[in-house]
């Protein structure tokens, strides 16, 4: 294995205690300045260039590298020349002024509004009955009801906390018919709760309480949803449990969190043709990044319209 030069270990070092990165962070920034240290062996950290980057940026895309990689590498390598560089006295950061690749923006894949139904009524499956599984058709009534990212989804406390110990950054507000969630960039934001979403979420905590250790975390006692074990549910669990409610319902597609995310998206555009309202609602710095689901959208009209219209005549792909 590729050995890492001091400095890059010491800002390894100060991002997981300082700045608290998570550990698969780290170790993908780890895999990034590997990467550029077998670009370029010969060459020290003082002595790298705009060039050196970019040849190495050319050399990883050669190899197969894709460009969502890419870019997580140049940002690595430009976050550590900002830390480092003026330590040593470097006049540039040599990653500063490099474009990553530009990103091929794929459709998000979305159910359709009978796909969507059939899953969350559970088609040929008796009603829920037991704590894992109300709280199973809490979470993706949520999830479909209100367009949570999966983080979002597990940091729910299923009240607003506010203690020495606690305090809550998102929760519901069941009697507002709410959820308030603190999402990319620390900005919070308020959406509704369907009425289906509501009653699962009730009978769920009506349940919860079945799943609580006996000397919880305060982190445990805030949290919306729990795990068999009694802690905060992880996203990994939401998806093992979405899938199998997925192949429960006869679904044809591999379903994953976020392709309910993209279903509440694309279902609110057919029927609103409000961009700005499911902006706000998915929570989007950029409207450029919502205009995604205009795509979905045009492609069910363009269905509908072939289907209906008399002079569509129009060939089908």
């Amino acid at each position: 294995m590729t050995a890492l030069p001091e400095p890059v270990l010491q800002w390894l070092e100060h991002l997981k205690t300082q700045r608290r990165y998570s550990a698969h962070t780290l170790e993908a920034y780890r895999q990034d300045f590997r990467h550029l240290v077998q670009c370029h062996p010969s060459v020290e950290l003082p002595q790298f260039t705009e060039s050196h980057i970019r040849q190495a940026i050319a050399t990883l895309r050669g190899q197969g590298l894709q460009a969502r990689s890419l870019a997580r590498a140049l940002s690595a390598w430009r976050s550590f020349f900002k830390w480092w560089a003026p330590q040593v006295g470097m006049l540039h950061n040599p990653a500063e002024g490099v474009r990553p690749p530009r990103q091929p923006r794929t459709l998000p894949k979305a159910l359709s509004v009978e796909q969507a139904q059939g899953l969350l009524d559970r088609a040929g499956q008796p009603a829920p009955s037991d704590a894992i599984q109300w709280r199973d058709q809490a979470m993706f009534e949520v999830l479909y009801s209100s367009g949570l990212r999966l983080a979002e989804l597990v940091s729910l406390d299923w009240r607003f906390v506010n203690t020495d110990e606690y305090k809550s950054q998102s929760w519901i507000q069941l009697d507002e018919a709410e959820v308030i969630v603190r999402g990319k960039g620390g900005k919070t934001r308020s959406l509704p709760l369907g009425s289906k979403a509501v009653h699962a979420l009730q009978q769920w905590l009506n349940l919860r309480h079945k799943l609580v250790p006996p000397s919880p975390s305060a982190d445990t006692q805030a949290a919306l949803f729990l795990g068999a074990r009694g802690r905060r549910i992880s996203p990994r669990v939401v998806q093992i449990q979405l899938n199998r409610y997925a192949a429960r319902a006869g679904l044809p597609v591999n379903v994953h969190p976020h392709s309910l995310r993209h279903s509440f998206a694309s279902h609110l555009l057919q029927s609103a043709q409000d961009l700005r309202a499911v902006q706000e609602m998915l929570g989007h710095a950029s409207i450029a990044t919502t205009q995604i689901y205009t795509k979905l959208d045009f492609q069910h009209l363009a269905q509908v319209y072939d289907r209906a219209h008399p002079r569509a005549e129009r060939k089908r792909k």
